[in-house]
């Protein structure tokens, strides 16, 4: 085994058979916690370091098995199945483990590189067949360096076709680190303002630009993928920009426009959270084609995610 091997990490999920997320099929990890507190996140269980524990009630058989062992007796019956004492919460996960109904779930587990390797190598030969790999995202990839970086390492070491996620948010020198060490960087922009990205983001993102502009100018290819959000950056002028951005840095490939959908909406409740744009509806298929022109003109390829 080798040092890297034994690293540990936290992730919130492994999806399997994801094409969206690089070329071919793959197999996304998802690294939890992030810097950013985006509105329109459709991951809020990706934002918190820590273990997070999720209800879905609309599962609930009422078993009151999750009554009997919270060590905290931080769930009492309901109406509606159970509640859940948050104030008393550990997130130990020991009444997810006892919930075979998976109304309760903990998002969050810590595990070695060699475990991801394992569960990750088990779809090699798709990857083989359609040009895939693994791909790391999240969460931020970057605010957990030690262990993205071993991770790459390993992954590169077994021959994997590697892809990084990433909002930019984090040091120049894990993101130096980790681009070579992939082939290629999926690079998030949200808006190039300043005040209304540290609106929506809770962040500026002078980080994020300058970070683009020298990866923009390195050996691995970038694309450049926008979440359109209607009423925050679906204007045709900012997309333009974007464009422009793109155009004048060598290494990025691509600029792929990525559709709002509100799935993520249920998942905040489900955390008991409120959810920052409640109601908020995809753009329309006439916005998102403007949007590409908008790109395209600039002398860009531009995709638009289904």
């Amino acid at each position: 085994m080798t040092p890297d091997a034994g690293v540990t990490g936290t992730i919130f999920d492994i999806k399997k058979f994801a094409v969206h997320d690089g070329p071919g099929i793959r197999t996304t990890v998802f690294l939890k916690g992030c810097p950013l507190r985006c509105t329109w996140c459709h991951n809020p269980e990706s934002q918190a370091f820590g273990p997070q524990l999720a209800q879905f009630t609309r599962n609930c058989i009422g078993c009151g098995k999750c009554i009997e062992v919270c060590p905290q007796q931080g769930i009492a019956p309901a109406p509606e199945g159970t509640v859940i004492n948050r104030g008393l919460c550990l997130r130990c996960g020991t009444c997810a483990r006892t919930c075979y109904a998976e109304a309760l779930v903990l998002h969050g587990r810590e595990v070695t590189v060699a475990e991801v390797l394992a569960e990750v190598e088990k779809d090699r030969l798709f990857y083989e067949n359609s040009g895939g790999g693994m791909t790391l995202s999240g969460g931020e990839p970057l605010a957990q360096p030690a262990f993205t970086l071993a991770l790459l390492r390993e992954g590169r070491r077994v021959g994997l076709h590697q892809v990084l996620d990433t909002s930019g948010d984090g040091d120049w020198e894990t993101l130096a680190a980790a681009a070579a060490l992939v082939d290629l960087v999926l690079f998030d922009v949200k808006c190039l303002d300043r005040e209304r990205h540290a609106e929506a983001t809770g962040r500026p993102n002078d980080r994020l630009l300058s970070n683009l502009e020298r990866l923009g100018h390195g050996r691995t290819p970038v694309c450049i993928r926008v979440p359109v959000i209607p009423g925050f950056n679906d204007a045709v002028e900012e997309l333009e920009a974007i464009g422009r951005l793109a155009e004048g840095l060598p290494a990025v490939e691509s600029v792929e426009l990525l559709r709002y959908h509100g799935l993520g909406e249920g998942k905040y409740a489900s955390l008991g959270l409120e959810c920052p744009t409640p109601g908020l509806k995809p753009p329309t298929d006439e916005a998102m084609a403007a949007l590409k022109t908008a790109v395209s003109e600039a002398g860009v390829v531009c995709i638009v995610d289904a």
